[in-house]
């Protein structure tokens, strides 16, 4: 039986894994290719970390207990790099792995053809990004698609879809904290290897978001960049999560190198 195995530092209070962009996505492939129905494995689910998570993972109790069901978190945005250094100089995260990135490091790093299901957004972005996705990737089969406007009420009858096109990688975009409620509380149902979720992923994908400039997004200026885009959306976002992350960040991280301290 595969064993991911993988290093973490904590940031904001979130395991984030210690992973670089080519091995998160041979992670990935490795864990579709070892995964076997018949073993009845639950999915190995992932999720992000960036400013805005950690705010929410230290201010809502429930998207704390959601965020520390996932098997594996990863270090979305720039910031959570930066983060990690403050206080483990040598046991620091390595780069960035957006998910903007991920969905197409997966096809570019792993070799092998991987079945993907899209989850979220609307249906015609949800739409368009599966056919930008299966014509850039030979290896990337799209086998089914969902827009993110559905209650409760429907899960069942969606994860039955997802179940019966048997993807290898399902990937949610519903936003934050939706998005990790959604994937644990289904968890049990889905037969499928990995899910990963993926907020506004699909969006970038078919142009309809602009990524930032390359010198933003290694400075950990997308954010930036971002509410520049959508003032109306983002600015009170950024205006309280940032200076609340720096926050939590910094309470974390004394409480750990104290413990550390007093075990020394």
């Amino acid at each position: 039986m595969f064993e991911p195995i993988f290093d973490t530092v904590n940031v904001g209070g979130i395991e984030t894994a210690r992973l670089g962009r080519k091995d998160l996505a041979r992670l990935v492939g490795n864990i579709c290719a070892h995964y076997s129905e018949q073993n009845k494995a639950q999915p190995f689910v992932i999720f992000s970390n960036n400013g805005h998570a950690i705010s929410i993972y230290n201010s809502d109790a429930e998207a704390k207990t959601q965020m520390d069901q996932a098997d594996l978190v990863h270090a979305d945005g720039q910031s959570v790099v930066s983060f990690s250094r403050w206080f483990n100089k040598g046991n620091a995260i390595p780069e960035r792995t957006a998910t903007t990135d991920m969905i197409h490091d997966i096809p570019n790093f792993y070799e092998g053809t991987l079945k993907h299901f899209l989850l979220g957004g609307k249906e015609s972005s949800v739409t368009k990004a599966a056919d930008v996705l299966a014509q850039s990737y030979p290896n990337f089969q799209v086998v089914g698609v969902q827009h993110g406007y559905f209650n409760e009420a429907e899960e069942t009858a969606i994860c039955d879809a997802i179940n019966a096109a048997k993807p290898d990688v399902l990937w949610v975009g519903l936003g934050k904290p939706k998005e990790q409620i959604f994937c644990i509380r289904n968890k049990q149902r889905l037969n499928v290897p990995v899910i990963i979720s993926c907020g506004g992923c699909y969006n970038y994908i078919t142009g309809e978001y602009p990524r930032a400039p390359m010198w933003m997004q290694k400075a950990g200026m997308e954010w930036l960049f971002r509410m520049a885009n959508d003032p109306k959306k983002l600015f009170w976002r950024y205006a309280v999560t940032n200076p609340h992350a720096i926050y939590c960040v910094l309470k974390h991280g004394r409480a750990q190198k104290n413990v550390a301290a007093d075990v020394n």
